[in-house]
């Protein structure tokens, strides 16, 4: 059956995603028209620009029902992260904190939590299922006198996979814990409710829902209980001292219509990316025998699905596909590493299992024809591969 698509047909939205038109027509004017510094409060072109950031600061910390003084501009969530984790540790640095955290984070939080250690602080790593999901025993097992902070990502960027976030949190509370969670992969995806979920610390950005590159957020609970951190980047005392640089004006405009778009959109669209997944996993179940899902079935990201395809090499199969699918092998944030993925291995997968995965991420602009022609080649490559060993 002919196709009539742009092609290669994009399908890893896990990695970033294109910017919504609607974004680029709200940041455009923040380029030429409102270019002033944010800081310089001394004129009109400064103050207009000022409004529009605490406008924009309104409505992320909105989203995550959070008070807007308590959202902090970073240039993504990558740095919302070291800040979270060196900042804290700064702040008890001379009590020897300890802090909990999953194998199957992000290397951002990973690589901050090794250097606080190197620094002294104790860290425990905590597993997870073969589902990947954190069993809330062992973390309260973990749980010392000295423990600072609980770090736990609400979405997996390789297999979707969404923590139990509330019953986290409450625990944290009731033992006074900080929670800090990466929600780069969920925000605009899953409800998020700091307040009720007990998160005092959350890391996001802009281009994982049809933002900018080079824009994310730290939200850091300013009321009680307050968590106290340290900044790690010093200069002009910008965001109340946390964070010093002069901000982005137009990111943090196109961020905030990026998350104001998501959450209005979030529930018809997950609906529509979960019957595109579903039909596509099943598809190729039907034509590719020892196929299998990675992480849990039901507590994923509707647009994720990573699966294993036994007998193939995924790396193979990314060139087979390089000039009309674009997907993935694991997170973007790896792709040069020759280590098998830590999050797969996590999962207790043998490393040729680990190697047989694929990770495939549907959107915004996905459509059912590009769906059905991808699962198509992906077959048809599969086979091949197969036929080859």
């Amino acid at each position: 059956m002919p196709y009539d698509l742009k092609q290669p047909i994009y399908l890893d939205y896990q990695a970033t995603t294109p910017v919504d038109s609607r974004v680029l027509d709200a940041m455009l004017p923040y380029f030429s028209n409102i270019f002033g510094n944010a800081a310089s409060k001394n004129h009109i072109y400064g103050q207009d620009a000022h409004r529009a950031v605490e406008n924009a600061r309104e409505v992320i910390g909105h989203s995550i029902r959070a008070k807007p003084q308590d959202i902090c501009f970073t240039s993504g969530a990558t740095e919302a992260i070291n800040l979270a984790v060196k900042g804290t540790f700064f702040a008890h640095r001379s009590k020897t904190p300890h802090f909990i955290t999953v194998i199957t984070e992000h290397h951002a939080l990973l690589d901050s939590m090794k250097r606080i250690e190197s620094e002294g602080a104790k860290i425990t790593y905590l597993p997870v299922d073969d589902q990947g999901i954190l069993n809330i025993e062992k973390l309260k097992e973990a749980i010392r006198p000295e423990t600072v902070l609980m770090s736990v990502m609400a979405a997996n960027n390789e297999i979707g996979v969404i923590q139990p976030l509330l019953q986290i949190g409450h625990l944290c509370r009731e033992r006074n814990i900080f929670l800090m969670t990466d929600a780069t992969q969920a925000l605009g995806k899953i409800p998020l409710d700091v307040q009720k979920m007990n998160i005092d610390l959350l890391a996001c950005s802009a281009h994982k829902l049809y933002g900018p590159k080079g824009i994310g957020a730290l939200y850091c609970r300013r009321s009680l209980p307050c968590v106290p951190i340290q900044p790690i980047i010093d200069g002009g005392g910008h965001e109340r001292g946390l964070r010093s640089g002069t901000l982005n004006v137009p990111g943090i405009i196109g961020f905030a219509k990026a998350i104001e778009i998501s959450i209005k959109e979030m529930k018809i669209e997950n609906i529509r990316l979960l019957k595109m997944r579903n039909a596509m996993l099943l598809k190729l179940k039907k034509s590719l025998p020892n196929i299998s899902l990675n992480g849990h079935p039901n507590l994923r990201l509707a647009g994720n699905l990573s699966i294993c395809i036994t007998g193939i090499d995924s790396e193979a199969l990314l060139i087979a596909l390089t000039n009309d699918v674009a997907i993935s092998s694991g997170s973007a944030c790896t792709t040069m590493s020759v280590e098998p993925s830590h999050v797969l291995k996590a999962l207790g997968m043998a490393d040729e299992n680990v190697r047989s995965s694929i990770r495939i991420g549907l959107g915004r602009l996905t459509t059912e024809k590009e769906v059905d022609y991808a699962s198509s080649r992906i077959i048809d490559e599969a086979i091949r591969l197969r036929n080859l060993r």
